[in-house]
């Protein structure tokens, strides 16, 4: 208690803020508003500083804040952006005055958190990469209404062709769309890989009915999607250069390992690798099963390079909405079902989901164990908060680290099967034998 009067010497506000008001709390002092407008911004910074407050609290309400927190920033005042679950009203106090002197009061005694605020030049890498990742959703709508039209025309090439988006795709739209309709001579604009094992399919999936409207519908969505293609360009030149920005005068590290393979959405990007690994000072984030470069700037976007705000691997996976929550009332121990969900998060969910598919990595083994007995949203959540804990301490204690752990799960991981198959065995009065390295099985 002495702890919490202590912090409340200091000189605190508490504000609420909305789309054309922003309501102001300081001790002892009426609650003032003010206007949305920057200049009403100005006055009310000034406001503070007349008043003599060190720190402010406010709720992240959408993106209202973001204008009037620079503004703060730049006047020396320190900001507490504060998840809006931390300063629930107690029943009965739900006005614009009563949340802004509710929340002075709360952080008048220290009782609430800072939400992670990104640096400046994070924060730009942040809004470019979520424009793009837009982009490209909308582009996969669009991607979908192609393949609507295609089905009013009775044409299955998206049936026949991995991607219609691909470049044998493309081509065989801006024919038809140019006044092609001669199955035959379509097919030549396919790759010679298709030629080969699917000429014949392809003949018979570009039969269509060609009627006036249908053709409009693949028109619209066609462009639709090259326009959004065009964003997704000037994107990567955007972000091409504060990544060099970010880079300048720093010293590429030595012995770089060799870039993964970015099979989707891949940005085009001088020197990708390269300048990944010098932002994160050769921490290499892609050595984790399922990381990319890409997927490492994305996550960067999402939380910077230095995690040690959050002091444990505990408190980033919590951060995450990746740890299993717990509710503990007396003697009953339970499960908290409260969701968080994060960007940050739901991109290590996304990792641990391509890896259910692998076969030969030992964290895929373990989704897949896991996902039989708890199904697959608790498989993916788990494996996702493994591969969280490995970019974490990656990013904090180094790969050496890492890469030890990742031995001794796999060796673990061994000797469990080992034992498994000779539990079974036993089972049917049976034995393993190991086979030596310099024997040979002839078949």
């Amino acid at each position: 208690m002495a702890n919490l009067i202590k912090k409340n010497n200091k000189k605190t506000s508490g504000i609420d803020i909305g789309s054309e008001k922003i309501f102001i709390s300081v001790e002892d002092k009426e609650v003032r508003n003010f206007g949305t407008y920057t200049e009403s911004y100005i006055e009310a910074v000034k406001y503070l500083k007349e008043e003599g407050i060190e720190t402010v609290a406010m709720e992240a309400t959408g993106v209202y804040w973001i204008t009037f927190y620079d503004l703060m920033v730049k006047a020396g005042i320190d900001v507490y952006v504060v998840n809006a679950a931390s300063v629930k009203n107690v029943p009965g106090r739900k006005t614009d005055v009563q949340d802004c002197q509710w929340i002075q009061q709360l952080h008048s005694f220290g009782l609430l958190k800072k939400s992670f605020i990104p640096e400046e030049k994070i924060g730009q890498l942040r809004t470019y990469v979520r424009i793009r990742e837009d982009h490209i959703q909308i582009g996969a709508t669009h991607i979908q209404h192609i393949q609507k039209a295609f089905i009013l025309m009775n044409i299955k090439l998206h049936n026949v062709i991995t991607q219609v988006q691909g470049a044998s795709g493309r081509r065989i739209i801006e024919a038809i769309l140019k006044g092609e309709r001669d199955a035959n001579k379509l097919v030549e604009l396919c790759e010679t890989s298709i030629l080969k094992n699917k000429r014949e399919d392809v003949i018979k999936s570009l039969q269509g009915n060609f009627k006036r409207e249908y053709l409009f519908a693949l028109k619209q969505a066609y462009e639709g999607w090259k326009f959004y293609q065009s964003k997704i360009k000037e994107c990567d030149v955007e972000i091409n250069k504060l990544l060099s920005e970010m880079t300048k005068g720093k010293a590429a590290p030595k012995n770089l390992s060799k870039a993964k393979k970015i099979v989707h959405n891949k940005p085009n990007i001088e020197k990708f690798h390269e300048k990944m690994m010098t932002i994160t000072e050769g921490k290499d984030g892609t050595r984790i099963p399922g990381f990319t470069d890409y997927t490492l700037m994305k996550l960067i976007a999402e939380v910077g390079t230095d995690l040690s705000r959050w002091s444990t691997p505990k408190q980033f996976t919590s951060w995450l909405g990746l740890a299993p929550g717990k509710h503990t009332s007396g003697t009953i121990k339970k499960r908290s079902k409260k969701k968080i969900n994060t960007k940050a998060g739901q991109l290590f969910k996304e990792s641990a989901h391509g890896l259910l598919k692998s076969k030969r990595i030992a964290l895929g083994a373990f989704a897949r164990r896991l996902r039989a007995k708890r199904g697959p949203s608790v498989a993916i959540k788990a494996t996702a908060r493994k591969l969280a804990i490995m970019f974490y301490n990656i990013m904090t204690k180094g790969m050496d680290f890492v890469e030890e752990g990742i031995k001794k799960y796999e060796e673990k991981y061994k000797e469990s099967i080992i034992k498994s198959l000779n539990r079974r065995a036993a089972q049917f009065n049976l034995e393993l034998v190991s086979i030596s390295d310099d024997y040979t099985r002839v078949h």
